[in-house]
């Protein structure tokens, strides 16, 4: 887990440029000139879209400190996002952002298989371009409706196609679904080399297959997944309950009822909490835990995170103890 800048600042939108078919990649840089926050790939920042607050990952070169890269599809069923991106930023204008933030970090290993589906590509761009900086082996496997909707193809066979002293090996594989049907990931996951990490980004189907197919093979813990929009966790058993949160550091104490988050009950209470995708997956609302047992409901903190307890994204996640005790 890892915040390197907290507060919004204004990012100018220097170049625009069609990547694919409903694909615009979005280039922002400083308006003084100044370099900007450093990030590692799978970072992503949060970009103010209108009254909305979305999150995009960066996908151009980490060693690049004058200027970030975003793309954004526009999506038919769009909540705003990608209407404001589409539709009303152009090159000239100046757009807030916050962050970078990451939760998607490249881990130490052997090797590395990318799973992109569509848009998802884009914090795998980033991280195929730190494994081959590591001189680690890569494949990526890229999913996509057609070529014409699959951005960045040509960036990436041009990444796998440089060789060079120091410099990882690296493969890329285009699905087109119109050209060669369903991606078979029983088939690129039945042969993952030996100490391979997996990275998958893309549709909910695809992590969820992703996440079956590991688990099938006992490799799950091996399996990171970056989402951008909440899964919906069920209900308990019972219906939900009430439970009781203490601020340390506010000094307050508040009850959260079966139909309220703990993130409002906190606002409601004068004690702010950030909290920008309200879904558990932008990680804003990561609060560290002192006491209690969290119920996480989020979509970002691994299996290992959620097990250790430490933290937890208010904006989601319940309590499955009578009482949370959090550093806030």
């Amino acid at each position: 887990m890892s915040t390197t800048e907290e507060n919004p600042f204004d990012l100018l939108v220097r170049r625009m440029t069609w990547e694919a078919d409903d694909v615009l990649s979005v280039e922002l840089v400083s308006p003084d000139g100044k370099p900007l926050p450093d990030w590692a790939a799978g970072a992503h920042i949060d970009l103010y879209a209108g009254d909305q607050v979305r999150q995009y990952s960066l996908c151009g070169d980490p060693a690049e400190t004058s200027a970030y890269r975003v793309a954004v599809l526009k999506a038919p069923d769009s909540r705003g996002g990608s209407a404001f991106v589409h539709d009303r930023l152009r090159p000239g204008a100046t757009v807030t952002v916050r962050g970078p933030r990451n939760h998607f970090a490249l881990a130490d290993a052997a090797s590395y298989v990318f799973l992109a589906g569509g848009i998802g590509v884009t914090p795998l761009l980033a991280q195929a371009r730190e494994a081959q900086l590591r001189g680690k082996p890569w494949q990526l496997w890229y999913a996509g409706r057609s070529r014409a909707s699959m951005a960045f193809g040509d960036e990436l066979a041009a990444l796998a196609a440089h060789t060079g002293s120091g410099t990882g090996t690296g493969t890329v594989e285009l699905h087109p679904k119109d050209e060669r049907g369903r991606m078979d990931l029983r088939q690129v996951l039945g042969r993952l080399p030996e100490g391979a990490h997996v990275y998958c980004c893309g549709p909910q189907a695809l992590m969820d297959g992703a996440l079956e197919v590991c688990r099938e093979l006992g490799i799950a813990d091996r399996l990171h997944v970056e989402r951008f929009s909440g899964v919906a966790a069920p209900a308990p058993e019972g219906g939900e309950t009430s439970f009781e949160v203490e601020c340390v550091r506010s000094g307050q104490t508040v009850t959260v009822g079966p139909d309220e988050s703990i993130v409002d009950v906190l606002d409601d209470a004068g004690i702010y909490v950030d909290a920008s995708c309200r879904e558990g997956v932008c990680g804003t609302c990561e609060t560290g835990v002192l006491d209690g047992v969290p119920d996480h409901r989020d979509s970002l903190l691994s299996p290992a995170e959620q097990e250790a307890g430490d933290v937890m994204m208010i904006c989601v996640s319940r309590c499955a103890s009578k009482r949370l005790v959090l550093d806030i």
